[in-house]
């Protein structure tokens, strides 16, 4: 058995606004709370009875957020539109595409056009948050034709997730294989990216399911990244013995990025929205074998053993999602606050430092352009794709939402 890490937790209250609840409203509310928030502590207090909140440190940037709402470096057309909550994008070899949209439809675009009738549809338990989320292929596709996916599923009246493995057919994609399930899930904090990395293993993404104390025990798959070989087993190198967990302290990490020149990896990461009466708080993340992240201990940049610091790290809301290094640059979506956020990097040793963020198409901290953002992708063509989410009942409605745009690079204008 693996030595458990827990954590002290402050207990968060419930409260009506007139502070009465009745026995009926009492009675419905808990079992509200059974079946959309299961296993999470008893109301009021927290696994281990303690009272304590995160050490908040402070921000380890010397940078400012700039804002461009029209960068010059780029040159934006809608690639696809009338998409429902687009979660993920992916390229495929002979110049297809696919995306995954939460409510449960694998949609193909084939010729640049999105495919009426969906490429697959999977059974998901789409609620709140939760549903269909992240996409990735086989490293070898379609030589291995095999698609990854990560979705949010009921087992009676417990909500998970779980990564399964698809087989490409050509005109659809079947089942093949789970790869791992009985993940936490609840109605937030999913996490739900997954992406192969320079060494041809799976990371996954795994959020605390509203159980903030998950993420610092070893033996719980919520609040962590997962490392997995392509058919599901734990490799040899994983830092914690055969366990998948291969960094942990983590909220809610929705994003995952490998720096090309180091194959260092980055993870994007949702701060508290009203944990410990906490908000904001949101963070980009060195990921390094067998790390401990911090939460629900530490916040921001703590100098506190043996938690990690943050490479940069806001205090305001900022909800970081997908990311991916493009032209040497860091581009990272973000929901609330509605920004392709371009970061520079500078390395020393083994130590990074943002010495630039850039707010690409944001007039103000919560008001962009194309509104939410989920993910940024780069693809075959050396141009970036970035998907809006303002269909998921938290952002403002524009025309066709919602949309894969296309942004097209220009040399020398930045």
């Amino acid at each position: 058995m693996m030595k458990r890490r827990r954590g002290a937790l402050k207990p968060y209250l419930h409260r009506f606004s007139n502070g009465v609840m009745t026995p009926a409203v009492l009675c419905l509310f808990l079992v509200a709370n059974a079946v959309f928030y299961p296993c999470s502590p008893a109301l009021g207090a927290s696994r281990d009875g303690s009272e304590d909140a995160p050490v908040v440190g402070s921000v380890p940037q010397k940078a400012e957020d700039a804002y461009i709402p029209d960068p010059r470096d780029f040159v934006s057309e809608t690639f696809v539109e009338n998409l429902e909550i687009p979660w993920e994008l992916v390229f495929l070899p002979d110049g297809r595409a696919l995306t995954t949209e939460r409510e449960g439809r694998i949609r193909l675009i084939r010729g640049g056009k999105l495919q009426e009738k969906p490429y697959a549809t999977i059974d998901v338990t789409a609620v709140g948050e939760g549903g269909l989320m992240g996409l990735a292929l086989h490293p070898d596709f379609p030589g291995t034709p095999y698609v990854y996916i990560m979705y949010t599923y009921r087992d009676g009246i417990r909500i998970y997730n779980r990564v399964e493995r698809l087989r490409d057919t050509g005109s659809t994609l079947v089942p093949e294989k789970v790869i791992i399930e009985k993940i936490p899930g609840s109605r937030v904090h999913n996490g739900g990216r997954i992406a192969f990395g320079p060494d041809n293993m799976l990371y996954v993404c795994t959020g605390d399911a509203r159980q903030p104390e998950i993420a610092q025990d070893l033996d719980n798959l919520g609040g962590k990244i997962l490392r997995l070989t392509p058919d599901g087993a734990v490799p040899g190198d994983n830092p914690f013995g055969r366990s998948p967990v291969y960094a942990y302290g983590l909220r809610n990490p929705q994003g995952l990025a490998w720096d090309p020149r180091t194959k260092a990896l980055f993870c994007s990461d949702h701060g508290p929205s009203g944990e410990f009466g906490l908000q904001g708080k949101d963070s980009i993340k060195r990921i390094i074998k067998g790390g401990n992240y911090g939460w629900p201990l530490a916040l921001g940049k703590t100098g506190k053993s043996p938690y990690i610091d943050p490479v940069v790290y806001w205090p305001e809301a900022t909800p970081p999602a997908g990311m991916t290094f493009f032209r040497g640059k860091l581009y990272v979506t973000s929901l609330r606050s509605e920004a392709l956020i371009r970061i520079g990097l500078r390395r020393t040793g083994d130590e990074y430092e943002a010495v630039s963020i850039e707010r690409l198409y944001a007039q103000g901290r919560d008001n962009g352009i194309y509104g939410r953002l989920r993910g940024v992708v780069a693809g075959p063509d050396s141009e970036l794709y970035i998907f809006t989410s303002n269909r998921d009942g938290r952002g403002d409605l524009r025309k066709e939402d919602d949309k894969i745009i296309r942004l097209v690079y220009r040399q020398g204008q930045g």
